[in-house]
């Protein structure tokens, strides 16, 4: 190992490129997470990828920006197609 290292032309940020995901934070009802858990593990997959999935579906449709009230009515009409 060198002593000293020269970082004048170093980047801020990660080694490796994401994957085109954000990391976020957002509040969802109780009730949603669950039944999308049950969803994916009937699935065999991440109820993260099923909430994307329909979120991306609903977006192919309507061509609209996602608001939190848009949101929750995305997710209840996933949710009532299993009732």
């Amino acid at each position: 190992m060198k002593s000293e290292y020269d970082f004048n032309e170093g980047e801020r940020g990660p080694v490796i490129k994401g994957r085109g995901k954000t990391r976020i934070t957002i509040f969802l009802d109780n009730d949603v997470i669950s039944a999308f858990r049950c969803r994916a593990e009937q699935a065999g997959c991440g109820y993260q990828t099923l909430i994307n999935d329909a979120l991306r579906r609903f977006l192919s449709r309507s061509g609209q920006p996602v608001d939190s009230k848009t949101l929750r009515k995305i997710l209840r009409e996933e949710l009532a197609k299993d009732h």
